[in-house]
């Protein structure tokens, strides 16, 4: 498994003085908007051709593990399912970035082919990850996306994973029983907006309700997705075994993405604002040449910190702002700072300084 690139720490608010946390910040942001404003169109035929096949994929290695005798064969396809279904499952994150009109369709047909079937349709992230985004936010109480992980008990980290495991369960709950049941009920229908309909990490963050279209859009998206839900519950009972699999492939996508979020970011901050370079910093870039990155964060996510930088740049462009960046920008400026080898060696860095108060010294 690949090791970590970079051991050096996050330049911090207690070791920069203001007039060197705004330097750092200007120069990052002008370097990235003049390096890559010829790169910010998304283009509709990759977004098309990548969606279409890997949930293509996806869904005929879903059937071979589910009509597959040899176990081997049920593994491997199943295993395949996983990973290419959690690649036509990542382009929900694509979407809260992408312009109405960008990708004309994208967003229905991403709906019915992978949020509806997987039971987390887009709206549970529209509206909620943009708050991570906000300049002001990141990092600290308001941002839905974020728990100084790295200063938690190790046992509430392990439980952060584990508890993924079980998403396809509660998804079920939440579309073929809540949803249903909080139209009638009002008092549960808050319950159900504010606490089980975001895909956010702090459990204290509280949903707003919908307004105008997004409303509308919502009540729709919510509908099928009760439909589907009380289909599959059927399909239960009448094919157990295709159930059952469809469920622990669902689960394998869960932890898998609940992996990737553990190695998104550092999850040093423990509240306070953090300026655009200390964002960056808290954030992580795993680039070429490694290959793996591009299996366990697809879609541009293994450029995270430097999305962090430029979200609205869409995910195919990442790889090439990265080298451009990287070409321009001193060995010793924050943004190669942003840069590890992989999983394994984040893993360790957060387990390692699990429980450390003061770790990152904000």
């Amino acid at each position: 498994m690949q090791q970590i690139i970079t051991e050096a720490a996050p330049a911090t608010a207690e070791h920069r003085q203001p007039e060197s946390r705004t330097a750092d910040d200007e120069h990052l942001v002008r370097a990235a908007a003049r390096l890559t404003r010829d790169l910010g169109a998304a283009r509709p035929a990759i977004y098309w051709t990548d969606l279409l096949l890997s949930a293509g994929l996806g869904y005929a290695a879903l059937v071979l593990a589910i009509l597959a005798s040899p176990l081997w064969v049920k593994l491997l396809a199943g295993g395949v399912s996983v990973m290419a279904l959690y690649r036509a499952l990542s382009f929900i994150h694509e979407l809260t970035h992408l312009k109405p009109t960008a990708v004309q369709g994208f967003r229905t047909a991403w709906n019915l082919l992978v949020g509806v079937p997987m039971l987390v349709p887009s709206f549970m992230y529209e509206g909620v990850h943009n708050l991570h985004h906000a300049r002001t936010r990141y990092g600290t109480a308001e941002d839905p996306e974020y728990l100084p992980l790295a200063l938690m008990k190790p046992w509430r980290v392990a439980l952060f994973l584990l508890v993924s495991a079980l998403a396809p369960v509660a998804l079920l709950l939440r579309y073929a029983v809540l949803a249903p049941l909080s139209a009638l009920v009002p008092p549960l229908r808050r319950v159900v907006v504010e606490r089980y309909s975001a895909l956010a990490i702090d459990p204290d963050f509280r949903r707003k309700p919908p307004e105008g279209k997004a409303r509308r859009d919502w009540h729709r998206w919510e509908a099928i997705a009760c439909l589907w839900a009380w289909a599959l519950i059927g399909a239960g009972f009448l094919a157990t075994g295709a159930f059952v699999t469809f469920l622990l492939v669902t689960s394998g996508v869960a932890v898998l993405n609940q992996l990737r979020t553990l190695v998104a970011h550092l999850w040093e901050n423990e509240g306070e604002p953090l300026t655009i370079a200390e964002q960056y910093l808290d954030s992580v870039n795993v680039p070429p040449p490694g290959l793996l990155p591009a299996l366990w964060a697809p879609v541009g996510l293994r450029y995270h910190a430097l999305h962090h930088l430029l979200p609205g740049l869409p995910y195919h462009a990442l790889g090439e702002a990265h080298r451009r960046l990287s070409a321009e920008m001193p060995q010793a400026s924050a943004f190669h700072r942003a840069n590890y080898g992989g999983m394994a060696g984040l893993l360790m860095r957060l387990f390692g300084g699990i429980g450390r108060p003061g770790l990152s010294g904000r």
